[in-house]
């Protein structure tokens, strides 16, 4: 784990990139925050993660680090290990977790419920999608600080790494703790209801778009050429042919316009 700080004192709000080894961009992001190193109004902590993982290009070592949480000094794994480790360094602190996946090219925000601090900050980033991930939280970032994931884009893309440099500095912006303005904004908030298993096979395909709506009778995936139909309507979250071993992303449904 390699931590940083712009300004002085203690901070309050980080930016935490490399959680996983296959997400880059985040790290561009914190990396160009050090180089430039701008004057910020409140101290900032800036934190990559797993750089085991990023060393080796790989989403983990041993483990999702991302639902590893809370960890465990002793823990037989890399990533319960540093999960420990990283609670501690980031107590106290609003944590802006930067990531990027396999499903959606535009950025988003996953909170663990809609409150009106995260609403209002979200309100200010460039993105047009809240999702509130519900039930599913167990050993993730959620449960050791208050957090706002974002996905910045596809993963590996010069596009996630460039939104991931905007995402971080609307962000610090949003806390007070970069000058100028931001664009508030109304934006969609999804709440997670389901998982959308995976049949095991050789190939997997999805035919729907991640936030437009599925009704029933639609197909939305296939395993091996077998459909997979809906049977109530639903919003795609995170969903990919490849992105997870066991799902293929989320269901959602639509809850209303969150806005400052």
């Amino acid at each position: 784990m390699r931590v940083a700080q712009l300004g002085v004192g203690d901070p309050e709000v980080a930016i935490l990139a490399g959680v996983h080894g296959d997400e880059p961009c985040g790290v561009r992001a914190v990396d160009r925050l050090l180089e430039e190193r701008p004057d910020v109004t409140r101290p900032v902590k800036l934190v990559v993660a797993n750089e085991r993982a990023l060393l080796a290009q790989e989403r983990y070592v041993d483990e999702d680090l991302n639902r590893a949480f809370p960890g465990d000094p002793a823990a037989d794994t890399h990533e319960g290990r540093l999960a420990y480790d990283l609670e501690a360094e980031l107590e106290g602190c609003l944590t802006f977790a930067l990531h990027s996946t396999q499903s959606h090219s535009e950025p988003f925000a996953v909170v663990n419920g809609v409150r009106r601090r995260t609403q209002e900050i979200c309100s200010r980033l460039p993105i047009a999608s809240i999702v509130d991930t519900g039930e599913f939280i167990e050993g993730r970032l959620f449960t050791a600080t208050e957090t706002i994931e974002v996905e910045c884009g596809l993963q590996g893309s010069e596009q996630a790494a460039e939104n991931a440099d905007r995402l971080a500095r609307a962000f610090l912006t949003a806390v007070d703790a970069l000058p100028g303005d931001t664009v508030s904004r109304n934006v969609s908030v999804f709440r997670l209801v389901e998982r959308i298993p995976k049949d095991r096979a050789e190939e997997y395909e999805v035919f729907v778009e991640n936030f437009q709506r599925v009704d029933p009778g639609d197909p939305y995936a296939a395993a091996d050429g077998t459909p997979h139909v809906a049977t109530e309507p639903f919003y795609p979250v995170l969903m990919s042919s490849y992105g997870y071993q066991d799902v293929f992303g989320y269901a959602a449904r639509k809850v209303d316009e969150s806005s400052p």
